[in-house]
């Protein structure tokens, strides 16, 4: 196992164990809290993806996920770097252009040839549940709860939160949590099918852990092209969506033959 050391300005550290990257959020004294050098800092772990990597797991160091954005952000004055104030005061493309920078540093955790896994402990608030929202699966501590208090504050989601949210429970349901910011707890997350699955505290690494070793079982190549399958149909119509099956099932059959 080789490990990164931590971002100074960012808060993540990194580790490698084969096929699995590891990405943790490490500021527990202030429960994760994020800053754009956070996003900054994530984004570049996805640049930086080498391709023989087919897990990513992310976690928070400590008792909580994520408490969200880091509360000095939230200042309307001016000279706040990266904070509310600041962006709200540049034109509106430029301000339009940081947030889309912003918004790598989550997109890039459903990006083909991986599965991202998120271990989610305490809380995640706003851009932590964001952040929990952008991978693909989620493992839940019993005494975890996520929020979207955007629209509350007068803002909106904006860190991917709204597309991934919506396609795991629905229009209607999704527009009730982010509109009234209200908590979602761990055993409510797995009955609508934002869980995966909720074990106990005690229980997430080695869950975590077994689920991994579960999604490293099948050859990668199939598993890269089942996951690209499955992450289309929420997309595709059913006719773009059955071409796809047929190509992808074409192509496994060729290398199968070929012995690959």
């Amino acid at each position: 196992m080789t490990s990164g050391e931590p971002e100074n300005d960012g808060w993540i550290r990194t580790s490698r164990d084969g096929a699995v990257l590891t990405v943790t959020l490490d500021r527990p004294d202030q429960l994760n809290a994020q800053t754009p050098a956070t996003w900054s800092a994530l984004a570049a772990v996805g640049a930086a993806l080498e391709d023989d990597v087919r897990v990513v797991v992310l976690r928070g160091e400590g008792r909580s996920f994520s408490a969200g954005l880091d509360r000095a952000m939230f200042s309307a004055e001016p000279g706040t770097t990266g904070g509310l104030g600041d962006l709200g005061r540049l034109d509106a493309a430029e301000a339009q252009e940081r947030i889309r920078g912003y918004q790598a540093g989550f997109r890039w955790l459903r990006s083909p040839g991986i599965v991202s896994v998120a271990a989610v402990q305490g809380h995640a608030i706003g851009a932590g549940a964001q952040l929990a929202l952008a991978c693909d699966l989620r493992v839940m501590s019993d005494d975890a709860q996520l929020r979207l208090p955007e629209a509350t504050l007068g803002l909106v989601p904006d860190l991917t939160g709204t597309s991934t949210l919506t396609e795991l429970v629905g229009y209607s349901r999704a527009l009730e949590i982010c509109l009234t910011g209200r908590a979602v707890r761990a055993a409510e997350a797995h009955a609508i099918g934002l869980a995966n699955v909720v074990v106990p505290a005690a229980e997430l690494d080695a869950t975590v852990s077994d689920l991994v070793a579960a999604l490293l079982a099948p050859p990668a190549a199939a598993s890269r092209a089942t996951a690209a399958l499955v992450r289309s149909a929420v997309r595709n119509d059913p006719a773009t969506q059955d071409a796809a099956e047929r190509a992808a099932q074409v192509l496994r059959l060729q290398d199968l033959v070929a012995g690959n």
